[in-house]
Protein backbone atom coordinates (compact mmCIF):
# COMPACT_ATOMS: atom_id res chain seq x y z
CA UNK A 1 0.00 0.00 0.00
CA UNK A 2 2.98 2.21 0.60
CA UNK A 3 4.08 1.88 -2.87
CA UNK A 4 0.40 1.87 -4.04
CA UNK A 5 -0.14 5.46 -2.55
CA UNK A 6 3.26 6.73 -3.58
CA UNK A 7 2.67 6.38 -6.98
CA UNK A 8 -0.93 7.66 -7.19
CA UNK A 9 -2.21 8.90 -3.55
CA UNK A 10 -6.02 8.61 -4.70
CA UNK A 11 -5.60 4.88 -4.73
CA UNK A 12 -5.84 5.23 -0.88
CA UNK A 13 -9.52 6.60 -1.58
CA UNK A 14 -10.02 3.84 -4.34
CA UNK A 15 -8.96 0.71 -1.90
CA UNK A 16 -11.66 2.69 0.62
CA UNK A 17 -14.48 2.73 -1.96
CA UNK A 18 -13.64 -0.89 -3.03
CA UNK A 19 -13.94 -1.87 0.49
CA UNK A 20 -17.14 -0.32 1.01
CA UNK A 21 -18.70 -1.28 -1.92
CA UNK A 22 -17.54 -5.18 -1.38
CA UNK A 23 -19.44 -5.01 2.30
CA UNK A 24 -22.52 -3.17 1.10
CA UNK A 25 -23.09 -6.51 -0.76
CA UNK A 26 -23.48 -9.76 0.97
CA UNK A 27 -20.98 -8.73 3.48
CA UNK A 28 -17.20 -8.27 3.40
CA UNK A 29 -16.56 -11.18 1.25
CA UNK A 30 -14.50 -9.90 -1.01
CA UNK A 31 -17.28 -10.99 -3.92
CA UNK A 32 -16.74 -7.72 -5.10
CA UNK A 33 -13.18 -8.57 -6.51
CA UNK A 34 -14.67 -11.52 -8.73
CA UNK A 35 -14.81 -10.94 -12.63
CA UNK A 36 -17.32 -11.85 -14.84
CA UNK A 37 -16.95 -14.63 -17.23
CA UNK A 38 -18.97 -16.66 -19.58
CA UNK A 39 -20.33 -18.86 -16.72
CA UNK A 40 -20.83 -16.06 -13.54
CA UNK A 41 -22.15 -12.60 -13.73
CA UNK A 42 -19.98 -10.92 -11.12
CA UNK A 43 -20.73 -7.27 -9.21
CA UNK A 44 -17.87 -5.57 -11.52
CA UNK A 45 -20.72 -4.24 -14.12
CA UNK A 46 -23.31 -3.21 -11.73
CA UNK A 47 -24.36 0.40 -12.66
CA UNK A 48 -22.38 1.74 -9.30
CA UNK A 49 -19.54 0.12 -9.91
CA UNK A 50 -18.96 -0.20 -13.75
CA UNK A 51 -16.08 2.33 -15.14
CA UNK A 52 -15.80 3.53 -10.92
CA UNK A 53 -14.32 1.53 -8.52
CA UNK A 54 -10.73 0.70 -9.17
CA UNK A 55 -7.64 -0.60 -7.28
CA UNK A 56 -8.33 -4.67 -8.27
CA UNK A 57 -4.48 -4.35 -10.01
CA UNK A 58 -3.15 -3.41 -6.38
CA UNK A 59 -5.29 -6.16 -4.58
CA UNK A 60 -3.82 -8.85 -7.07
CA UNK A 61 -0.17 -6.92 -6.42
CA UNK A 62 -0.82 -7.82 -2.41
CA UNK A 63 -2.64 -11.19 -3.03
CA UNK A 64 0.32 -12.48 -4.81
CA UNK A 65 3.01 -11.41 -2.60
CA UNK A 66 1.03 -13.04 -0.01
CA UNK A 67 0.43 -16.46 -1.04
CA UNK A 68 4.26 -16.25 -1.58
CA UNK A 69 4.83 -15.83 1.76
CA UNK A 70 2.27 -18.32 3.08
CA UNK A 71 0.16 -19.55 0.38
CA UNK A 72 -3.58 -20.40 0.85
CA UNK A 73 -4.18 -18.86 4.68
CA UNK A 74 -5.03 -15.31 3.98
CA UNK A 75 -8.22 -14.21 2.45
CA UNK A 76 -8.94 -11.85 -0.10
CA UNK A 77 -11.69 -10.63 2.32
CA UNK A 78 -8.97 -9.93 4.55
CA UNK A 79 -6.46 -8.01 2.31
CA UNK A 80 -8.72 -5.68 1.83
CA UNK A 81 -10.27 -4.68 4.55
CA UNK A 82 -6.39 -4.21 5.54
CA UNK A 83 -5.39 -2.48 2.54
CA UNK A 84 -8.17 -0.34 3.33
CA UNK A 85 -7.20 0.84 6.47
CA UNK A 86 -3.89 1.22 5.50
CA UNK A 87 -4.79 3.88 2.59
CA UNK A 88 -6.74 5.69 5.13
CA UNK A 89 -3.42 5.84 7.23
CA UNK A 90 -1.08 6.65 4.67
CA UNK A 91 -3.14 9.36 3.85
CA UNK A 92 -3.23 11.11 7.48
CA UNK A 93 -5.85 9.27 8.50
CA UNK A 94 -6.36 7.30 11.92
CA UNK A 95 -5.48 3.67 12.36
CA UNK A 96 -7.63 0.90 13.91
CA UNK A 97 -7.50 -2.97 14.23
CA UNK A 98 -9.01 -4.50 11.53
CA UNK A 99 -10.69 -7.94 13.09
CA UNK A 100 -9.42 -10.72 10.46
CA UNK A 101 -11.20 -14.58 9.90
CA UNK A 102 -13.00 -13.59 6.62
CA UNK A 103 -13.01 -16.08 3.92
CA UNK A 104 -13.93 -15.02 0.31
CA UNK A 105 -17.25 -15.59 -1.12
CA UNK A 106 -17.71 -18.62 -4.21
CA UNK A 107 -20.80 -16.03 -5.25
CA UNK A 108 -21.59 -12.66 -6.51
CA UNK A 109 -24.59 -10.71 -6.45
CA UNK A 110 -24.88 -7.73 -9.13
CA UNK A 111 -28.52 -6.84 -8.40
CA UNK A 112 -27.43 -6.40 -4.57
CA UNK A 113 -24.87 -4.12 -6.09
CA UNK A 114 -27.65 -2.49 -7.98
CA UNK A 115 -29.90 -2.36 -5.58
CA UNK A 116 -28.10 -1.48 -2.02
CA UNK A 117 -25.11 0.72 -2.82
CA UNK A 118 -26.30 4.40 -1.90
CA UNK A 119 -26.65 6.78 -4.54
CA UNK A 120 -24.84 9.98 -4.87
CA UNK A 121 -28.42 11.71 -5.53
CA UNK A 122 -29.55 9.84 -2.22
CA UNK A 123 -31.54 12.18 0.23
CA UNK A 124 -30.86 11.59 4.04
CA UNK A 125 -33.32 9.60 4.52
CA UNK A 126 -32.46 6.87 1.69
CA UNK A 127 -29.14 6.91 3.45
CA UNK A 128 -29.85 6.54 7.01
CA UNK A 129 -32.26 3.58 6.02
CA UNK A 130 -29.63 2.38 3.36
CA UNK A 131 -26.84 2.05 6.20
CA UNK A 132 -29.66 1.29 8.38
CA UNK A 133 -30.08 -1.87 6.59
CA UNK A 134 -26.17 -3.25 7.03
CA UNK A 135 -26.42 -2.21 10.65
CA UNK A 136 -25.28 0.72 10.52
CA UNK A 137 -26.87 4.13 12.41
CA UNK A 138 -27.13 7.77 11.51
CA UNK A 139 -24.16 8.60 13.37
CA UNK A 140 -22.17 5.50 11.41
CA UNK A 141 -23.04 7.20 8.17
CA UNK A 142 -22.22 10.65 8.90
CA UNK A 143 -18.96 9.44 10.25
CA UNK A 144 -18.76 7.04 7.35
CA UNK A 145 -19.40 9.68 5.01
CA UNK A 146 -16.49 11.80 6.16
CA UNK A 147 -14.50 9.56 3.29
CA UNK A 148 -14.78 11.75 0.91
CA UNK A 149 -12.96 13.69 2.34
CA UNK A 150 -10.52 11.99 -0.36
CA UNK A 151 -10.78 11.05 -3.54
CA UNK A 152 -12.40 12.19 -6.71
CA UNK A 153 -15.66 11.92 -8.51
CA UNK A 154 -17.45 11.40 -11.72
CA UNK A 155 -19.36 14.34 -13.33
CA UNK A 156 -21.89 12.33 -13.98
CA UNK A 157 -22.36 11.78 -10.12
CA UNK A 158 -22.28 15.52 -9.68
CA UNK A 159 -24.04 17.21 -12.55
CA UNK A 160 -27.40 17.56 -11.38
CA UNK A 161 -25.81 18.94 -7.67
CA UNK A 162 -23.93 21.68 -9.63
CA UNK A 163 -26.65 23.21 -12.23
CA UNK A 164 -30.11 22.06 -9.95
CA UNK A 165 -29.05 22.08 -6.16
CA UNK A 166 -29.52 26.06 -4.16
CA UNK A 167 -28.28 24.77 -1.38
CA UNK A 168 -24.89 25.25 -3.01
CA UNK A 169 -22.05 27.48 -2.97
CA UNK A 170 -22.17 29.83 -6.24
CA UNK A 171 -18.33 30.15 -6.76
CA UNK A 172 -18.23 26.31 -5.73
CA UNK A 173 -20.62 25.80 -8.25
CA UNK A 174 -19.07 27.83 -11.02
CA UNK A 175 -15.95 26.14 -10.37
CA UNK A 176 -17.27 22.92 -11.09
CA UNK A 177 -19.58 23.81 -13.70
CA UNK A 178 -15.75 24.68 -15.67
CA UNK A 179 -14.91 20.91 -16.20
CA UNK A 180 -18.37 19.16 -16.03
CA UNK A 181 -21.11 20.90 -18.57
CA UNK A 182 -24.54 19.87 -19.12
CA UNK A 183 -23.49 17.51 -20.98
CA UNK A 184 -20.52 15.31 -21.96
CA UNK A 185 -17.55 14.86 -19.71
CA UNK A 186 -19.62 12.16 -17.63
CA UNK A 187 -16.32 10.87 -16.98
CA UNK A 188 -14.03 14.06 -15.57
CA UNK A 189 -13.01 14.44 -12.47
CA UNK A 190 -13.23 16.31 -9.25
CA UNK A 191 -11.91 16.40 -5.49
CA UNK A 192 -14.83 15.27 -3.15
CA UNK A 193 -12.91 17.88 -0.71
CA UNK A 194 -11.99 20.89 -2.77
CA UNK A 195 -9.24 21.60 0.15
CA UNK A 196 -7.06 18.88 0.45
CA UNK A 197 -8.34 15.89 -1.77
CA UNK A 198 -5.09 13.94 -0.72
CA UNK A 199 -5.64 14.69 2.90
CA UNK A 200 -7.46 12.40 5.29
CA UNK A 201 -9.00 15.00 7.68
CA UNK A 202 -12.20 17.06 8.77
CA UNK A 203 -12.25 19.54 6.11
CA UNK A 204 -14.98 17.30 4.35
CA UNK A 205 -17.22 19.04 7.39
CA UNK A 206 -15.85 22.18 7.23
CA UNK A 207 -17.09 22.38 3.67
CA UNK A 208 -20.28 20.90 4.63
CA UNK A 209 -20.61 24.16 6.30
CA UNK A 210 -20.31 26.27 3.25
CA UNK A 211 -21.99 24.50 1.05
CA UNK A 212 -19.74 23.32 -0.66
CA UNK A 213 -20.43 19.15 -0.17
CA UNK A 214 -19.73 18.08 -4.26
CA UNK A 215 -22.40 15.28 -4.79
CA UNK A 216 -25.97 15.82 -3.52
CA UNK A 217 -26.05 12.84 -0.83
CA UNK A 218 -22.70 15.01 0.89
CA UNK A 219 -24.61 17.88 0.99
CA UNK A 220 -27.67 16.10 2.82
CA UNK A 221 -25.54 15.36 5.83
CA UNK A 222 -25.59 19.25 6.51
CA UNK A 223 -29.43 20.32 5.37
CA UNK A 224 -31.50 21.49 8.30
CA UNK A 225 -31.82 17.57 9.04
CA UNK A 226 -31.01 15.37 11.60
CA UNK A 227 -27.25 14.99 11.18
CA UNK A 228 -26.57 19.27 11.24
CA UNK A 229 -25.35 18.77 14.51
CA UNK A 230 -22.83 15.88 14.16
CA UNK A 231 -21.24 17.29 11.21
CA UNK A 232 -20.93 20.83 13.52
CA UNK A 233 -19.31 18.86 15.78
CA UNK A 234 -16.73 16.60 13.43
CA UNK A 235 -16.05 20.14 11.49
CA UNK A 236 -14.77 21.99 14.78
CA UNK A 237 -13.16 18.55 16.05
CA UNK A 238 -10.77 16.25 14.08
CA UNK A 239 -9.61 14.05 17.08
CA UNK A 240 -13.38 13.17 17.58
CA UNK A 241 -13.99 12.42 14.41
CA UNK A 242 -10.81 10.33 13.78
CA UNK A 243 -12.30 7.98 16.21
CA UNK A 244 -15.86 7.67 15.06
CA UNK A 245 -14.74 7.13 11.81
CA UNK A 246 -12.51 4.25 12.76
CA UNK A 247 -15.14 2.39 14.99
CA UNK A 248 -17.60 2.95 12.40
CA UNK A 249 -15.05 1.76 9.56
CA UNK A 250 -14.58 -1.42 12.27
CA UNK A 251 -18.68 -1.94 12.47
CA UNK A 252 -18.79 -1.77 8.66
CA UNK A 253 -15.61 -4.61 7.86
CA UNK A 254 -17.99 -7.01 10.27
CA UNK A 255 -20.68 -6.97 7.92
CA UNK A 256 -21.54 -10.71 7.68
CA UNK A 257 -18.56 -12.15 7.34
CA UNK A 258 -17.72 -15.47 5.78
CA UNK A 259 -16.30 -17.79 8.38
CA UNK A 260 -15.32 -21.51 9.74
CA UNK A 261 -16.13 -23.54 6.80
CA UNK A 262 -17.84 -21.25 4.92
CA UNK A 263 -16.42 -19.79 1.58
CA UNK A 264 -12.81 -20.40 0.43
CA UNK A 265 -9.35 -18.73 0.55
CA UNK A 266 -9.32 -17.89 -2.99
CA UNK A 267 -5.70 -18.66 -4.39
CA UNK A 268 -6.41 -15.38 -7.64
CA UNK A 269 -8.74 -13.09 -6.30
CA UNK A 270 -10.35 -12.72 -9.48
CA UNK A 271 -11.99 -16.25 -9.48
CA UNK A 272 -13.49 -18.94 -7.58
CA UNK A 273 -11.04 -21.99 -6.58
Amino acid sequence: MVQAVIREPRMGASILRLFFHDCFVNGCDASILLDDTATFTGEKNALPNQNSVRGFEVIDTIKTRVEAACKATVSCADILALAARDGVVLLGGPSWTVPLGRRDARTANQSAANNDLPAPFANLSALISGFAAKGLNADDMTALSGSHTIGQAQCFTFRSRIYNDTNIDPNFAATRRSTCPVSGGNSNLAPLDIQTMNKFDNNYYQNLMTQRGLLHSDQELFNGGSQDALVRTYSANNALFFGDFAAAMVKMSNISPLTGTNGEIRSNCRVVN
